[in-house]
């Protein structure tokens, strides 16, 4: 059964980071892409980042590009999302879970499976 467990949010100032983790059991962690999302209340969610199983190509959406980084230890079953110059719009409960990968890039809109981690809050705020 796959799991996810995402943690490292909290309350940050403006310009101020954080690193999440998500770590992945109940699969072979290093076979697949891993994608992170968040949901603010009353909003769709958004995928954010992904990286494929071997940490060689990345993907990030346009509001974080330059901002945050995607990066994953196989050995850990490990992937983490560096998140600096947060900004208020940052504020959201972001998840991880695995995505297709697709000709050695990952599909952020294309989820590997269903389940989801309990996820962790970002809340950025003076």
């Amino acid at each position: 059964q796959w799991q996810f467990v995402e943690s490292g949010g909290g309350l940050v100032q403006p310009g101020g980071s954080l690193r999440l983790s998500c770590a992945g059991s109940g699969f072979i962690a290093d076979r697949y892409a891993i994608g992170w999302f968040r949901q603010a209340p009353g909003k769709e969610r958004e995928g954010v980042a992904c990286i494929v199983s071997s940490g060689q190509n990345t993907y990030y959406a346009n509001s974080v590009k330059d901002r945050f980084t995607i990066s994953r230890d196989n050995a850990k079953s490990t992937v983490y999302l560096q998140m600096n110059s947060l900004e208020p719009e940052d504020s959201s409960v972001y998840f991880c879970t695995a995505v297709r990968e697709l000709d050695g890039h990952c599909a952020i809109r294309a989820l590997r499976t269903d389940y989801w981690g309990q996820g962790t809050q970002v809340t950025v705020s003076s």
